[in-house]
């Protein structure tokens, strides 16, 4: 029997694809956004003692309670937010799975949601599987900058949530307090809901401030605020995550969360809390850590025929490959590959209409010195 897709746009996600073509060509992968350093060795300890003490069977739907309220301090400390750990934190499978479950929860068929363009792929097949449609409003395509009036054009009397994303995935963009006052305008009077997907809010620079949605009690009160453990503590494959909204939303949230994974491996999650409560310093020194590296890897890529742009937050790093070919990105990236021995990401597939004559491709400086550094001298041979 051949079914009639639901997702008629989507094949396999680039990050598969690239991560694949770098296994097979033995090239150096900065495509996929993972360390390929280990997690903290404190939060292997504590889930390891967590399993040996009996943690092993279902977690409470919505997260263990020392997790909940360890990351409830932590919102408190960090932004200076009061969250109910009780009613407004839910533990899930990833920032992700937190991603669709608060789509699902309040945007229904017929509806819009405006995404801001290059934005992350699992935006759009969330939206198209509640029926919803993606309404795409492209950031300016140097900076990255949003560009406000187009948002308030694009909204509509179908328009039910609004999603943003800083740091910014795959520029490292951040939003400033004037975007956040701007972003209050804009849905002040509205029914409009907001995700702001914040899963790299530790990894920001140059003494800069996250400006978290929690900071702002009108953002706060219609705005799902979706974080990542994985890219906190250096364990994507782990896949846990959290979304913190008021208690009516997250009502909603957990209707599909318990229908979606229900819950969320155990034993990591008392890694977490104790890792939160015990050790703050990894999350609260985690921007120099990575900044470290980020210029480190600029420098480098100086001595290249490559040109990197600014990378306020994150740890990807955007680069302008137009001084060495002139093939699109995700013809260019296959050639990085096969010829060079190096994977990178192609910005087109972040974007419903990427912009006429884009040559920037994504690599990720989340690794080991000596990765980068393999990276390199195959990069100078451009």
């Amino acid at each position: 029997m051949q079914p009639q897709t639901k997702l008629p746009k989507v094949g396999t996600t680039i990050f598969t694809v690239m991560s694949q073509m770098a296994a097979e060509h033995g090239a150096v992968n900065l495509g996929q956004g993972f360390p390929d350093f280990p997690a903290p060795q404190r939060l292997i300890d504590e889930t390891a003692k967590a399993m040996r003490e009996g943690f092993n069977q279902y977690a409470p739907m919505t997260g263990v309670a020392p997790l909940r309220h360890a990351i409830a301090q932590k919102v408190l400390d960090c932004y200076g937010a009061q969250v109910d750990a009780e009613t407004e934190i839910t533990v899930t499978s990833g920032g992700t799975e937190a991603i669709f479950n608060a789509i699902h929860a309040v945007v229904r068929a017929g509806d819009e949601v405006i995404v801001l363009d290059p934005a992350y792929d699992c935006y759009e097949p969330a939206i198209d599987l509640a029926g919803a449609r993606a309404v795409h409003v492209a950031l300016d395509p140097q900076t990255f900058a949003v560009d406000w009036d187009k948002v308030r054009a694009a909204i509509t009397p179908k328009t039910r949530m609004l999603m943003v994303n800083t740091p910014h995935n795959p520029s490292g963009a951040m939003l400033s307090a004037a975007d956040m006052q701007a972003l209050i305008e804009v849905l002040r009077g509205t029914d409009i809901y907001l995700i702001s997907d914040e899963v790299y809010e530790h990894i920001i620079y140059d003494g800069a401030r996250h400006e978290s949605a929690l900071r702002y009690p009108e953002l706060r009160e219609r705005a799902f605020v979706i974080s990542s453990f994985g890219k906190t503590y250096h364990c994507t494959g782990w896949k846990i995550g959290y979304a913190i909204a008021p208690s009516a939303l997250s009502a909603e949230f957990r209707k599909v969360h318990q229908y979606n994974t229900f819950t969320t491996y155990s034993p990591a999650q008392y890694g977490f809390a104790a890792m939160i409560r015990d050790e703050p310093e990894h999350h609260l020194e985690l921007g120099a850590f990575y900044q470290d590296k980020r210029d480190r890897f600029r420098e480098q890529l100086l001595t290249t025929r490559l040109k990197p742009l600014p990378v306020p937050g994150g740890y990807f790093q955007l680069v302008d490959y137009s001084a060495i070919s002139d093939l699109p990105d995700h013809e260019f990236v296959k050639w990085l590959t096969i010829e060079k021995g190096v994977t990178a990401i192609p910005l087109s597939p972040f974007y419903e209409t990427p912009p006429a004559g884009q040559r920037l491709v994504r690599l990720c400086f989340a690794k080991n010195d000596a990765t980068l550094d393999a990276a390199i001298e195959r990069l100078q041979k451009l």
